[in-house]
């Protein structure tokens, strides 16, 4: 009886593979889910979502996730209770090693070829790249002109510092509530400080396959001491000169409105900020004169010259999903409708080549201009121990912020004890 009935699923199952292969109604029930970790693009990732279904068929269930949430931590949840995504971000190889043998290669979609971002290991290329981003000290163009700053000078700390000086001594005639808008808030913001600045000591001025200070976090937590206290000096500066009512409290979505708004001259997020600029604080940025935006190296040496750019994140395909589909999604996003919302309302730069638009965004020059130069470092950070920032550095940076630690030696060597306490456990 056993084996009858499995011939007769065996059957049906060749059936229905047959059926799906010769007609095409098929898509029309078909579906696929995709986990996104930026929330900020929420609205153009369901317009796509839309126009997807409208085109094939197919519809495309977009869950996006943010604001501190654990995303990892809750795709493994979902992974356990065999509610796996088509279609998950992942951030790094610490993310990647998650999912080994779970993941799968793409490197015969047309796509990979048309980029140079893609993720790959010795499983193939696993990662789908939709967006070039940067990190570095953003700035309001319009003020630091105003001020008599030029932002080319900022390439060491006694720049930045004459800058933060000359600007904080002239907030009133500028409109200005502080010099910079840095939020050191410790359970919603520990990824701003915990990875995107903390980025900064690993990466800044380095060439992009230069992972000497990416090799001794790996080596058990070390850390270079002087370029660590370099790092921690910088971090007393922008303590010194931020909005104390973001300082230690505020909220990603206040720093981000404050400085549309043009309430800051500068602020301590990365060129992902440009779509919310530009969609959510709208009305706050035309109302601010629709400035023009740019960014400076977070030069803590001298001579740093370089931001950080990356594809911060990549889709994977989970190999037990609806494969065929979530393939065809993505390589559907790489298409001229697709890539026009990526670029021209989601405000991404284009990792792929055969994308012809530019972003009408007010960081996608800046981007281009320190690419063509030759001045970006890399993104090693995502390969630090899962959990640091959220875990450990994150609260080192609230302490300083909030004057529990009371110098940047003090900083550098708690910051250094902590990495070394968390990669030992």
């Amino acid at each position: 009886m056993k084996n009858k009935v499995l011939k007769v699923l065996t059957s049906a199952a060749i059936v229905g593979a047959m059926t799906a292969a010769l007609t095409s109604s098929v898509f029309a029930a078909d579906s696929i889910r995709l986990v996104n970790g930026k929330i900020e693009i929420d609205a153009q990732l369901k317009k796509l979502a839309e126009m997807y279904e409208a085109e094939t068929g197919v519809k495309v269930e977009i869950e996006s996730m943010g604001g501190g949430i654990d995303i990892q931590g809750t795709i493994k949840g979902y992974y356990q209770g065999d509610n796996m995504p088509d279609i998950f971000v992942n951030g790094g190889s610490t993310d990647f090693a998650n999912w080994t043998g779970l993941l799968v290669d793409m490197s015969d979609q047309a796509w990979a070829s048309d980029t140079d971002a893609a993720y790959i290991n010795e499983e193939g290329t696993i990662g789908f790249p939709y967006t070039t981003e940067a990190i570095g000290l953003a700035y309001n163009a319009d003020i630091l002109e105003k001020a008599g700053v030029d932002p080319a000078t900022l390439t060491s700390p006694d720049a930045i510092k004459a800058a933060f000086e000359t600007i904080d001594g002239m907030k009133e005639e500028l409109g200005l509530d502080a010099v910079v808008g840095y939020c050191a808030e410790v359970v919603n913001l520990y990824w701003s400080t915990g990875n995107h600045v903390f980025a900064n000591y690993i990466d800044a001025g380095l060439s992009r396959d230069d992972t000497t200070y990416m090799d001794l976090l790996d080596d058990g937590g070390q850390v270079d001491m002087d370029r660590l206290t370099k790092f921690a000096e910088f971090v007393g500066l922008l303590n010194q000169y931020s909005d104390p009512a973001l300082l230690v409290s505020g909220t990603y979505d206040q720093q981000i409105l404050n400085f549309a708004s043009g309430k800051y001259a500068f602020v301590t997020q990365g060129s992902w900020i440009g779509a919310t600029m530009t969609s959510d604080d709208k009305d706050a940025y035309e109302a601010a004169g629709s400035f023009k935006c740019g960014m400076v190296p977070y030069a803590f040496l001298d001579g740093i010259d370089t931001i950080l750019t990356n594809s911060p994140s990549w889709w994977a395909v989970y190999k037990d999903g609806n494969v065929e589909a979530a393939e065809a999604f993505l390589q559907w996003l790489t298409t001229e409708p697709a890539q026009e919302v990526l670029v021209m309302e989601a405000g991404f730069v284009s990792p792929y080549k055969s994308c012809t638009f530019v972003a009408n965004d007010p960081f996608a020059q800046t981007i281009s201009d320190y690419v063509a130069a030759g001045k970006t470092s890399a993104w090693h950070w995502l390969g630090m121990k899962e959990g640091l920032a959220q875990n450990a550095t994150g609260a080192v940076f609230g302490a300083y912020a909030q004057g529990q630690i009371a110098d940047a030696e003090t900083f550098a060597q708690t910051l250094a004890g902590v990495i070394s306490q968390y990669y030992a456990g």
